[in-house]
């Protein structure tokens, strides 16, 4: 079943427990991977990947080793609750592995949970959750947050808003990526913790909202998009120095990389959130549309990487790489 956006926001929030399971895909990773949180979390609770509730099988796995998904579904676990085996990264190369799966697929069974970057309509994999009864499609599109989307994570983080900060926080939510905006409204509930019966304000919303990036990440985000690949190191020593996180850099990064696209998409939209106009558009017009689609789904890859509960490696170090590998790409 194809779901749109008002059905696919009812599923992710109260998920059926007896259905096959759902494939959510779109262009923006960090989109669908913060739909498909919120869909295991509502699905399996808090506690599933302690109680192993939980599989997930990276699809480059899954094409090495064919038999994992459907041993997956089928695995009969030590805790109660509902069941759940993760695809990540699904493609085509994979797409008949999990076809074949689904058709064996038995109530009683570990849902099925599945996500891909861009599909075509002629996709199998799209075709086959869009015509099973008792699984979903759902496509995630770069629109912002609509107002009972908004209302939805303001009860989520016990939150309320008037009529006024409501058009606010709509605002903020078409200039922030959704990983912002959710960091935005985290930090808004810790700021009213004191003040639990009262509506958000606007003074409240100025307080918690991001501001400028601090001149030091400017620099450093503009050393990158300027492609100054050898000055890339000093500075990020700098940044560590000055106690700058990897996962802030990581944010920022992406929000000055979604600015360009923007504007290359663009030229005419307004641009909003930077100290210099002029800057970002030559930025912009450097990188040509193409180069910044790559180029988001670099930082994308390392956003994941960073949060991930498996990574070992220094964050910084990740961060420096990847930084350095964007400002090289954008050169050749």
């Amino acid at each position: 079943m194809k779901l749109g956006r008002r059905d696919g926001a009812g599923i992710v929030a109260k998920p059926p427990k007896d259905k096959l399971g759902l494939l959510i895909y779109g262009g923006d990773a960090m989109r669908v991977a913060l739909k498909r949180q919120e869909y295991l979390k509502a699905l399996l609770g808090p506690a599933a990947e302690e109680e192993m509730r939980l599989s997930r099988i990276p699809a480059g796995e899954l094409r090495r080793e064919p038999a994992l998904l459907m041993d997956a579904i089928k695995a009969v676990g030590f805790f109660p609750g509902p069941r759940a085996a993760f695809v990540e990264g699904a493609n085509e190369l994979v797409s008949q592995i999990i076809i074949d799966t689904m058709a064996d697929w038995q109530a009683g069974d570990a849902q099925i949970i599945v996500t891909a970057g861009d599909l075509k309509k002629t996709s199998k994999l799209l075709k086959a959750f869009e015509g099973h009864r008792d699984a979903y499609a759902w496509g995630i599109y770069d629109d912002p947050p609509d107002r009972t989307e908004i209302e939805r994570l303001l009860s989520e983080a016990q939150l309320r808003a008037d009529g006024t900060s409501m058009a606010a926080l709509e605002n903020l939510a078409r200039s922030l990526d959704p990983g912002d905006f959710r960091q935005t409204l985290e930090k808004l509930s810790l700021y009213k913790l004191s003040e639990p019966n009262t509506p958000v304000s606007l003074n409240d919303i100025g307080a918690c909202a991001p501001a400028s990036v601090e001149a030091a990440v400017d620099d450093i985000l503009n050393i990158v998009a300027e492609l100054k690949s050898a000055e890339i190191g000093p500075l990020m020593r700098r940044l560590q120095s000055q106690g700058v996180a990897p996962v802030t850099l990581s944010i920022m990064a992406m929000r000055h990389f979604r600015t360009l696209h923007r504007t290359a998409c663009n030229p005419g939209a307004p641009i909003w959130g930077v100290r210099d106009r002029d800057r970002v558009m030559r930025q912009s017009r450097g990188w040509g549309m193409a180069k910044l689609e790559t180029a988001l789904g670099i930082l994308t890859d390392t956003d994941l990487q960073l949060r991930s509960a498996g990574q070992t490696a220094p964050a910084m170090a990740i961060m420096e790489r990847t930084f350095i590998r964007l400002a090289m790409y954008g050169a050749s």
